[in-house]
């Protein structure tokens, strides 16, 4: 018998699920009410939640990056700089001079500036007149002074964040209105700014585009369904599931961080395709019954789905807990107890949401809803008929794919996180152009501890070094296009010895202790030693620049040359700096994705195996929710989309997306067998009711994320992108294969059939 003309179901009627589901309906008013004191409740303490702004979180505490950067930053007070730069055509004239003095003495009001390196304070060195001028220019050239001797740089070193008095926004909001206030346009960098941009977008970009997003949602909800009651319930259920999550996340003592910034989005995933499920389903039942009954039997029927999509998305994500990186691991128990606070939201708020009231009270058809049927009949037809063309189709997609993962890379150009037009990626572009770059970072070395002396021969073996660092200055490897010139590795190489020899080269100074030599450089630059020299720890670094904005493979170069340079005079070496870290935090995250997702699909199959009591289903299932993933990291290799903060976790964060439709779909085809109809009935049923809430939901939410192509940070919009193309491909998954591996899993024949035939 045909789908279409199959009597009226019968709901689920196992008894303990019977009474429960007359238990939330016959106390809907009272679980309505409590739900919503609870949101009220929980919208202060929501609120609250913060983001944690540290690149060193996203690193597993026993990372040897980590470990090296925080052991330099114990060494030498950690090097969180911001570099002011600005071009002025009198720079080097009195006026040019003064203008700047001027300008550091506003700066060293600021709250938590513990030192400025400025030009005007090196060259105006009144008290000792034998120094040239020339040979100061020269150490600073590419540091604080340009090549056209136009532009220059002041350099502000800040407060570590656990010793500054106020937040590192308020600090960086500080410089910029003393910035703004200069007679030219001044341009502001740093890693500590480009890590706060990007976490303030971010923040920014998530309440906007929330907010944006919900509104689309809604929109195309209220099209497909054209009953503001069933706009409204999703909506609800989305928000209510999301204050309940961050308030706990509040009261737990827990951050938001860069990687469950996603939290909002994959909620309202989960949130709105439960709700569509529901809609579509108590809408064919109200052609048979009234409301209450109708809403009894949707709940028996979707009840154990709806239980089991939340219980498997959040097996899912805690499978993130295997991972060494606390950011990941917090996203996911977030995730974890989001999914499940949909349930308890569904369960308290729907009942009472769907049956008070009688204003626009049932969901109607969608426009071209029979089209739809029509196509998804035209679905069921060709697995039918053709499932030996589909599987292969399929397999040939699949390696396609595969041949996509050779081609990926990884994006390590921090501004690329910016648009273009962007104030971040405007003022990147300047300094890059003409001061050589703005990542700043080190290698540091053993050296005479304080009870030894510091000898001419030592520091010899250090300009050795950096005359072999300077080489790399040298223009190295072919450009990234033909107009460019091939870029230098590193483009300024800064060592103590450097100092030294500003001094004049005369008799005087050539029989000049180096103890004398060091209190000379002290009185016009106090820190130069102290920050380059640590002789209590016996450990000495030299400072080194480079271009941010250089792709991956470029940068490990670099960092691998100076380490082994180093380590070649001075037996060991650490390559460290926020710079490196920033080179390495893609690798971070990827580092054990392999291992959360292995135990996730493990984790995923068991809740299958024991949610349809057979293991062949639960093997099953990973067919449909691995092949979007392939297919979306596939993609990136192909297309050229690099593996960036966002991306980093996408196979993760897919397969907690997609798991859901493939357990409404079994479901579905599971109460359409237990009605009594075959193989091939029961895919036709499944698809005309569940393959219609599979579309709905997947093209609301494609819609509803195709906001977020409006944010200002890059990794956000590729995130957007992504997820529409992983619940793309989940859809094609569970409308396509999974239907061909249950007619083979029921012992359906794989043999192509024409049109007319029939099977076995």
């Amino acid at each position: 018998m045909a789908a279409t003309d199959a009597p009226r179901p019968e709901p689920n009627d196992s008894p303990r699920l019977s009474r429960f589901v007359d238990f939330l309906i016959r106390h809907r008013i009272a679980l309505f009410l409590y739900a919503c004191v609870a949101v009220a409740g929980g919208i202060v303490p929501a609120s609250q939640l913060t983001f944690d702004q540290s690149i060193e979180s996203l690193y597993a505490k026993d990372n040897p990056h980590l470990l090296d950067y925080l052991h330099s930053k114990k060494l030498f007070g950690g090097d969180e700089f911001v570099v002011l730069a600005y071009s002025d055509p009198d720079l080097l004239a009195d006026q040019g001079l003064d203008r700047q003095e001027f300008f550091v003495e506003e700066l060293e009001k600021i709250q938590d500036v513990i030192s400025i390196q400025d030009l005007a304070t090196s060259i105006k060195v009144g008290n000792i007149p034998l120094l040239d001028e020339n040979e100061i220019l020269d150490l600073y050239r590419g540091l604080l002074i340009g090549e056209d001797e136009q532009t220059t740089a002041i350099i502000l070193r800040l407060q570590s964040e656990h010793k500054a008095q106020r937040s590192r926004a308020e600090t960086i909001a500080a410089i910029r209105d003393v910035a703004k206030d200069y007679q030219f346009p001044v341009h502001i960098v740093g890693e500590p700014v480009q890590v706060h941009d990007m976490f303030r977008y971010v923040e920014e970009d998530g309440e906007t585009l929330g907010l944006w997003s919900s509104v689309l949602l809604i929109g195309v909800i209220l099209v497909f369904f054209r009953s503001l009651r069933w706009v409204a319930l999703p909506i609800l259920i989305v928000h209510a599931t999301l204050i309940w999550t961050k308030a706990i996340l509040v009261l737990s003592g827990m951050q938001l961080s860069m990687v469950s910034s996603m939290l909002t989005s994959l909620i309202t995933i989960i949130g709105v395709a439960t709700c569509i499920h529901l809609t579509v389903h108590f809408r064919e039942r109200r052609k048979h019954v009234a409301r209450v009954e109708a809403l009894r039997e949707t709940l028996i029927d979707l009840g154990p789905a709806i239980f089991w999509t939340c219980a498997t998305t959040a097996i899912g994500f805690a499978a993130l807990l295997s991972s060494h990186i606390t950011p990941v691991q917090s996203f996911g128990i977030m995730m974890a107890l989001g999914a499940m606070l949909v349930l308890v939201a569904a369960a308290t708020l729907l009942p009472g949401g769907i049956l008070i009231g009688s204003f626009s009270p049932d969901p109607h058809y969608a426009p071209a809803e029979k089209r739809l049927g029509a196509g998804l009949e035209q679905v069921t037809n060709a697995i039918e008929r053709r499932p030996r063309l589909l599987g292969f189709a399929a397999l040939a997609l699949t390696l396609f794919a595969l041949a996509g993962f050779m081609r990926l890379r990884v994006e390590t150009d921090f501004s690329k996180n910016f648009r273009d037009d962007s104030v971040v990626v405007r003022d990147l572009n300047f300094v890059e152009n003409n001061l050589g770059g703005s990542g700043t970072w080190e290698v540091n070395f053993p050296a005479p501890p304080a009870d030894e002396e510091l000898d001419e021969e030592f520091l010899d073996r250090v300009r050795d070094v950096a005359d072999q660092l300077n080489a790399l200055n040298e223009p190295q490897g072919e450009s990234e296009t033909e107009s460019e010139l091939p870029r230098p590795m590193l483009t300024k190489v800064l060592s103590l010895p450097d100092g030294f020899d500003v001094l004049p080269d005369s008799a005087f100074f050539v029989s000049v202790s180096l103890e004398r030599k060091r209190k000379i450089m002290q009185s016009f630059q106090p820190e130069f030693e102290t920050t380059l020299y640590n002789p209590e720890q016996g450990r000495m670094r030299i400072m080194l620049r480079a271009r941010e904005r250089q792709q991956s493979d470029a940068k490990l170069q670099a960092i691998d040359q100076v380490t082994e340079i180093t380590a070649a005079e001075f037996g060991e070496a650490n390559t460290t700096g926020l710079f490196v870290l920033l080179t390495f935090l893609i690798e971070s995250l990827l580092s054990d994705q392999i291992t959360s997702f292995v135990l996730a699909a493990i984790g995923i199959t068991t809740m299958m195996t024991i949610a349809f009591r057979s293991l062949k289903i639960g093997l099953i299932c990973l067919v449909p929710n691995v092949f979007p993933i392939i297919i979306v990291i596939g993609l990136m290799g192909w297309v050229g989309v690099p593996i960036n903060i966002a991306t980093a976790m996408i196979a993760s964060v897919s397969m907690g997306l997609t798991v859901d439709s493939s357990v409404h779909y079994i479901a579905g085809f599971r109460r359409a067998q237990a009605r009594g109809l075959d193989v091939n009935a029961a895919l036709r049923a499944t698809h005309q009711g569940v393959g219609k809430a599979l579309v709905f939901a997947n093209i609301a939410l494609i819609l509803g994320f195709s906001v977020l192509t409006l944010s200002h940070f890059i990794p956000l919009i590729y995130f957007g992108v992504l997820v529409s193309v992983a619940m793309l491909g989940g859809l094609i998954g569970n409308l396509v294969l999974l239907p061909l591996l249950l007619r083979l899993a029921e012992g359906q024949s794989m043999e192509d059939v024409s049109p007319g035939e029939t099977q076995s």
